[in-house]
């Protein structure tokens, strides 16, 4: 079979060969941990069931604007008064399948073919992707200093004439990191005065611990949002759990957002009716589901912490935000596949590899499981790999000696 260059130019996926590999160990009864996943584990809002359950009933599920339903766009206009200090216009707006697609469809509309676009290490496995696939070159960015934090000198020495946009997480997957303010004001400084686009996805603006918070990029511009290159990305799946609704959102220049419209009318042709009215459920209804589930993943967050200082040798910078960790494991194995790899089969535990993240040496864990499978599956890593834990363990029903060095 032939296929394209710009198809074979996107990266295999391992943490899709490792999640297979788990499966089928699990179907075959096995033990396995996951702390992997990109999901919170709470039930959806009442109000989401509630809107998506009304569109079903009417029976009356047909196409919807291509930019999403005006009363969602109304909902968003709130959600980002409210948040983010600023009042934006519906044509400010487009709603899409997921976050994910936003972020997709905005980098088609902005990048040309051999446009840079800077990406910030430790990053979303995605990101470089969806620029290869605009026929763009991805710029990674790895702080000098070994952190996740880079120093707006160092994005700096990397913007040049080609550079059309900058990729901004923040809380940061995979490592959890909140930049500190004074890091989004330069680069909205810097982007505004050279013309870049600063794209930033706030997925997890609101899942914050330690009362960080993280500061919207609109804090430090005083241009109105159409003469702005801040773009700004979210939506449900994170804060409300509801990563199977699959939306998101743009807020950006309405001249941005009128031809990521028409992207989207060419490709998906709008997001799904009944997703869109269970996230406007989400959105206007009873905010405590979100609180709960800060206050839930942030004690986790605590119980992963205490385990992993458990380890002799395992650096790890504290989560501010997200509900994920990256610590350090070179000290047991500089290549981080085939540390997943060996952690799956030794320890029946499910990581993901740093590599794909741009943190070679790193694991990416997860901690919006239950606590039960994050005292465990950590201590089954120790187990594993630090020679100063205990020889024995317990896994399953089954009791496991180390026998290896």
């Amino acid at each position: 079979m032939t296929v394209s260059q710009l198809g074979r130019s996107v990266a295999e996926s391992a943490t899709l060969t490792l999640n297979e590999r788990a499966k089928r160990l699990a179907d075959g009864g096995a033990p396995v941990i996951h702390l992997g996943g990109g999901e919170p584990k709470n039930k959806v809002p009442v109000g989401a069931i509630v809107g998506g359950a009304a569109v079903l009933q009417s029976g009356d599920v047909k196409y919807v604007p291509t930019d999403g339903t005006p009363s969602l766009k109304q909902a968003i206009i709130r959600y980002t008064e409210e948040h983010y200090g600023r009042r934006v216009a519906p044509e400010n707006v487009i709603v899409s399948s997921g976050a994910k697609q936003s972020l997709y469809n905005a980098l088609v509309s902005l990048v040309d073919p051999h446009d840079e676009v800077i990406v910030l290490a430790p990053y979303w496995v995605s990101y470089p992707e969806m620029v290869k696939l605009t026929y763009g070159h991805p710029v990674i960015v790895q702080p000098d200093d070994g952190s996740s934090t880079p120093r707006l000198e160092e994005i700096e020495e990397h913007l040049g004439s080609d550079t059309k946009a900058i990729v901004v997480n923040s809380p940061n997957n995979p490592s959890g990191t909140v930049y500190p303010d004074e890091l989004i004001a330069g680069l909205v400084e810097l982007c505004e005065s050279r013309g870049v686009y600063l794209v930033m996805d706030d997925i997890y603006n609101r899942l914050v611990f330690d009362g960080a918070r993280p500061a919207p990029g609109y804090s430090f511009t005083d241009a109105d949002v159409d003469d702005s290159h801040v773009v700004v990305v979210n939506g449900v799946s994170k804060l409300y759990g509801m990563t199977g609704f699959r939306i998101g959102w743009t807020i950006g220049p309405r001249d941005l957002v009128e031809v990521m419209k028409n992207v989207q009318s060419q490709t998906t042709s709008c997001p799904a009716a009944v997703s869109m009215a269970a996230a406007e459920g989400a959105l206007v209804g009873a905010q405590g589901s979100v609180e709960s589930l800060r206050l839930a993943i942030q004690n986790n967050r605590d119980v992963m912490l205490r385990e992993l200082r458990a380890f002799a040798d395992l650096p790890v910078e504290t989560p501010r935000g997200t509900f994920y960790c990256l610590p350090d494991f070179r000290a047991y194995g500089g290549d981080s596949e085939e540390l997943s790899r060996f952690l799956l089969e030794k320890a029946l535990v499910v990581t993901v590899p740093g590599r794909e993240f741009g943190a070679e040496g790193h694991l990416r864990l997860s901690f919006c499981g239950s606590t039960r499978d994050i005292v465990d599956g950590v201590q089954r890593i120790r187990w594993a790999l630090d020679p100063t834990a205990p020889n024995e363990i317990t896994i399953g029903d089954r009791r496991c000696v180390r026998d290896w060095s």
